[in-house]
């Protein structure tokens, strides 16, 4: 069963340009409803935590000092099927390869700096926005 929350950062190169304001205007638009957000920025050891599933890539390093670099957005969202309909809004990693009209597509930059992450799956939905928020940040 899907759920009908998933967890999304707008990461450090958004946060830079100043496209928070109209990222959150495309995810109101696609019928996604937040119910938590908060402006803040991970340390290293956040980051490292957050993506150790990468930590033997050769791009963790890097990966590591982008998302600490600057503020983040982080948010939960709610919809139905929002794991599945937010993958579809954010658009492939690659801006390159991202659908026109998708999250990506308008905002990023490249592979490495693509604007937005979005959770994957159910499970790492709930594990991601537990990292970010506690219980009591979220209806």
């Amino acid at each position: 069963m899907a759920t009908n929350r998933t967890f999304t950062m707008l990461k450090p190169d958004a946060v830079e340009k100043g496209h928070i304001g109209a990222i959150l205007d495309k995810i109101a638009a696609a019928g996604f409803k937040i119910v938590a957000m908060k402006l803040t920025q991970m340390t290293k050891a956040d980051a490292e935590t957050f993506y150790a599933i990468h930590n033997e890539r050769p791009f963790f390093g890097e990966l590591v000092a982008y998302m600490t670099r600057g503020p983040i957005v982080a948010a939960i969202l709610e919809k139905e099927n929002a794991v599945s309909d937010f993958r579809t809004l954010i658009g492939a990693t690659n801006p390159a390869d991202a659908a026109e009209g998708t999250i990506r597509k308008m905002f990023a930059d490249s592979i490495s700096e693509n604007a937005v992450h979005g959770s994957d799956s159910d499970e790492n939905a709930a594990i991601e926005g537990a990292f970010h928020f506690s219980g009591r940040d979220t209806f």
